[in-house]
């Protein structure tokens, strides 16, 4: 047994927040956060070339200065040499005379970065002191114009791409405005209408296909239900029409008999006291034919166990004998074995037999064959029952299985039951796993009634 699926809890309600402004505000957010890191990186990286680049330069005029001091140019070529890029030098000689460029450099100054270097070289160079200094206010500078740059263009950046996410974020979720628009008609009665999504592999697509299954499988459940319940008023209209006319005989026989009996003689007693116990007879029938059915309605109660389905036959075709001697009756086939109630069952080939007698007639030939399944791999026993009567039109061999239907209009209720009998034949059938079909017999003459019965047992729901 499978458990039934735990309810949902809808107490707290469904958040139901907008989709686009929080897809929106969520993009956002993130693009906002890209720009941010990507901005620092920018600047970060920026700032760390820039300070690669200043030192880069002030090593390469101390090299040079270096190399100039070896080959024995004199202090003011050197600082003539040294000073380029914005670099400014000043060089003291061991004598404490100094050369410098056009601007000598403020070490003091916050701006100014510096580097000393200690010359080598022939005569009075040798051992001179050079300081080699830059201004770095350019280098700050051009990192703030950097960093504004990079605000306003992130700022700009993020105003466009918010504009540019809104519109797609309301093109993407458009078709979710078709669903509200399709829930809305199926409200107003247009229960015809479906979504049919192009690209069903997509996240919107499977919810539309989902929605248009749905809707498909609750148009079907109110079409069964409708007819379900024209069909329940129709069989109550049926059933209070069958017991009308046995009600009827039984009501005229009973007031006969209590009003004039005094008159009556004794034949005519006897026929009525007959008349009143055979229309009494047929309300029985009908009460519990209509019992039978509802049965089947529900729960069918089943005790299936292997049963000999010929000697089943046997039973009942000896009762149909007794009943009509003139009719020949043959039974073909082996002894087969299916699982089924035996009770329910021998009730279906009664019901068989006596319409069989009476499509046959009194002189009528009625043939039951018993069967094995033909194909080894199948599992379903069979049961034909075939008569020598005028046969069932193809077009009513279905209808003939619909509660209340006789195929003869001059057929009385006395004399062709219920008009429930192969409803409940097919229903005791299904419910054992097998089925009852009305087929054209081999010869073309007659009608031909199949039983099929599991020789497997079958789970009963």
């Amino acid at each position: 047994m499978t458990a039934s699926p735990k309810p949902i809890d809808n107490v707290a309600g469904l958040r139901t927040g907008s989709v686009r402004r929080h897809v929106a505000l969520g993009v956002i957010a993130v693009l906002a956060a890209v720009l941010i890191l990507l901005s620092v990186a920018i600047n970060g990286v920026y700032s760390v070339q820039s300070e690669r680049n200043l030192n880069a330069l002030l090593s390469g005029r101390a090299q040079l200065a270096r190399q100039l001091a070896r080959s024995g140019v004199g202090p003011q070529q050197i600082i003539n040499r040294v000073t380029a890029n914005g670099v400014q030098a000043e060089l003291t000689l061991r004598s404490g005379r100094s050369f410098a460029s056009s601007t000598t450099p403020d070490l003091a100054a916050p701006d100014i970065r510096s580097q000393k270097v200690t010359l080598r070289g022939p005569g009075r160079i040798n051992n001179a002191r050079l300081v080699l200094a830059v201004d770095t206010s350019l280098v700050q500078g051009a990192r703030q114009t950097l960093r504004r740059l990079l605000v306003v263009a992130g700022l700009a950046a993020l105003l466009v791409s918010a504009v540019l996410v809104l519109i797609m974020v309301r093109l993407a979720l458009r078709p979710l405005d078709a669903v509200a628009g399709l829930a809305h008609s199926i409200t107003a009665g247009n229960r015809g209408a479906r979504l049919r999504p192009t690209r069903p592999d997509t996240e919107i697509g499977q919810t539309a296909q989902a929605l248009d299954a749905m809707l498909d499988e609750l148009e079907g459940a109110e079409s069964r239900a409708r007819s379900a319940e024209a069909q329940s008023q129709q069989f109550l209209a049926d059933a209070a029409h069958e017991l009308r006319t046995p009600i009827a005989g039984v009501q005229a026989a009973a007031e006969t008999l209590l009003h004039q009996s005094e008159r009556l003689g004794t034949e005519e007693r006897q026929r009525l006291e007959a008349l009143l116990a055979g229309e009494a007879r047929r309300a029985g029938l009908v009460v519990s034919d209509l019992l039978e059915a509802v049965r089947l309605e529900s729960r069918p109660d089943l005790r299936p166990v292997p049963t000999d389905l010929r000697e089943l036959a046997t039973t009942e075709i000896e009762r149909i004998s007794m009943r009509a001697p003139s009719v020949t009756v043959t039974l073909d086939g082996p002894s087969v074995v299916a699982i089924c109630d035996p009770d329910r069952i021998a009730a279906v080939l009664r019901n068989l037999l006596d319409n069989a007698l009476r499509a046959a007639g009194d002189d009528g030939r009625i043939t039951v064959r018993v069967a094995a399944p033909p194909d080894p791999g199948a599992d379903s026993a069979v049961i034909d029952v075939v008569d020598s009567g005028p046969g069932v039109p193809g077009q009513d061999r279905e209808r003939i299985f619909d509660r209340m239907v006789r195929l003869d209009a001059d057929r009385s209720a006395g004399s062709g039951g219920s008009g429930l009998g192969l409803a409940i034949a097919r229903g005791w059938a299904r419910a054992h796993g097998g089925d009852l079909v009305c087929l054209e017999p081999a010869n073309g003459r007659g009608a031909l009634f199949r039983l099929t019965l599991p020789m497997v047992a079958v789970p009963i729901t």
